[in-house]
């Protein structure tokens, strides 16, 4: 009996440990999964959405030649070589145009005046990865205005504000010698949406005629610039009443319908009028 017991607690022991092994395994199992379920909950989602660009306002551009009105064009170059212009070159009208008018008013011995306009017009698409349209011309803008003011030779830059001239606008006025000759310059940069549009004025005096007033060529940049910005929207204003979703669409139905009560006869009618069988009798009676 007392030899027995020994065993008997030997076989007991050896036989817990199998249940102690099964439960610890079942344990730390489930505490894996719990673990790896609470941190696939917690992690945050790799998908993030792609914010859109606006879309740009303005899909085509004006005539640069018809930008300034003919009554501008006369009162800012006198005895202009053309008033119709002369246009830039350009790969592509929709996205990069421009138009310059130059003229020599000669009054003899009081000496003669020389006046230059030109405007040039850059269109920018909106772009997923570039940014708007709106953003992309702001940027031309400023790259504008900078290249203005540094004009080589030019002397007295000045560049300030502008209101009532587009979304923003920036005049940069200064002198320059060319030709032996004082030149008086001034530029407007103007945004419009997703349009930029440059503008250069500038004059001299000739054979002892008197330097232009740069205040005088300010204000006739700055006129010419507000009727170039207008000609933005309303050649898109004009496109968008031309479009056909505007007006009274017409279906090829409704356009046959009409076709065929002007003749007074249905397209049917008209098809057996023509007819093979029709036309072999009418050649056999003949």
């Amino acid at each position: 009996m007392h030899r027995s017991a020994p065993r008997l607690t030997r076989i007991l022991a050896c036989a817990a440990v199998p249940v102690m092994l099964v439960v610890a395994g079942c344990s730390s199992d489930s505490d894996s999964k719990k673990k790896s379920g609470s941190s696939s909950a917690s992690a945050p989602s790799a998908q993030k959405t792609e914010a859109t660009v606006e879309p740009a306002k303005f899909a085509n551009l004006p005539d640069p030649c018809d930008a300034v009105s003919a009554r501008t064009i006369t009162s800012l170059v006198p005895k202009a070589k053309s008033n119709a212009g002369t246009p830039a070159r350009s790969s592509d009208t929709t996205a990069r145009a421009g138009c310059s008018w130059n003229g020599l008013d000669d009054n003899g011995v009081k000496g003669s005046q020389y006046r230059w306009l030109d405007v040039g017009f850059t269109r920018f698409e909106s772009d997923q990865a570039l940014g708007s349209g709106a953003k992309r011309a702001q940027e031309d803008l400023a790259n504008q205005v900078a290249k203005s003011k540094a004009t080589e030779g030019a002397k007295k830059v000045v560049e300030a504000p502008v209101s009532g001239i587009g979304d923003q606008a920036t005049t940069i006025t200064y002198d320059l010698t060319k030709t032996k000759e004082d030149f008086k310059y001034a530029t407007v940069v103007a945004r419009t949406g997703n349009v930029v549009v440059t503008l250069t004025y500038n004059g001299a005096g000739y054979a002892g005629a008197k330097t232009p007033s740069g205040d005088d060529i300010l204000k006739g940049a700055e006129k010419a610039a507000k009727e170039a910005v207008a000609k933005v929207a309303e050649v898109a204003d004009d496109g968008k009443k031309s479009s056909p979703s505007a007006g009274t669409s017409k279906s090829p139905t409704a356009t046959k319908s009409a076709a065929s009560a002007k003749s007074g006869s249905s397209p049917k009618a008209t098809q057996s009028a023509r007819s093979p069988k029709s036309t072999k009798s009418a050649a056999s009676t003949s």
